[in-house]
């Protein structure tokens, strides 16, 4: 009967660590998306180029923001594929290779909490500057409405990082 117990809690352990790599088409899923934002900034910039002549200063701004704003995006993407990947999935094995990032060196679920809400935060700032910009065509309420969502993201990425100090500190008292 022992026999028994402990082959089917092994293979329930054996199930559940291996139901991560559920995981890995989501992970798929996520390149694509950064391969239609490599389309879209693509075609901004040939609406950059072409239209230079007839474009003025304001748009050649809002354009270029633009652009920025799918830079971030596509690192927060980054971030997530291969940050989330390495922690939750399995390993990438890539510690040799001259590109590896130098974040990934010390990539956890903590870690990247943080720093994607730091991403969430650049992304809300251009998206501000880009309102301020074209502040005559916007409304009084979409403004205010953005400027509480990007103070809210601050909040949360303050008190991310306070509990993960807090937790950090605490693991430290305990060891």
């Amino acid at each position: 009967m022992d026999k028994k117990i402990n082959y089917t809690a092994r293979f329930l352990a054996f199930t559940i660590f291996s139901s991560r790599w559920l995981q890995a088409p989501l992970y798929v899923g996520l390149i694509i998306a950064q391969a239609i934002y490599v389309y879209l900034f693509l075609i901004e910039l040939k609406h950059l180029v072409l239209g230079i002549q007839g474009i003025g200063e304001d748009e050649i701004m809002l354009i270029v923001l633009g652009l920025i704003d799918v830079v971030m995006i596509s690192n927060l993407l980054i971030m997530v594929i291969i940050g989330g990947y390495e922690t939750f999935v399995s390993r990438l094995r890539m510690n040799e290779h001259p590109d590896v990032p130098e974040w990934l060196d010390h990539v956890n679920a903590n870690t990247m909490k943080i720093k994607l809400a730091l991403a969430l935060i650049g992304i809300s700032s251009i998206h501000l500057l880009k309102t301020f910009i074209n502040i005559e065509r916007m409304s009084e309420t979409s403004i205010k409405w953005q400027v509480i969502i990007h103070i809210s993201f601050l909040v949360s990425a303050i008190a991310m990082a306070y509990t993960s100090n807090l937790a950090k500190n605490i693991a430290e008292e305990q060891t």
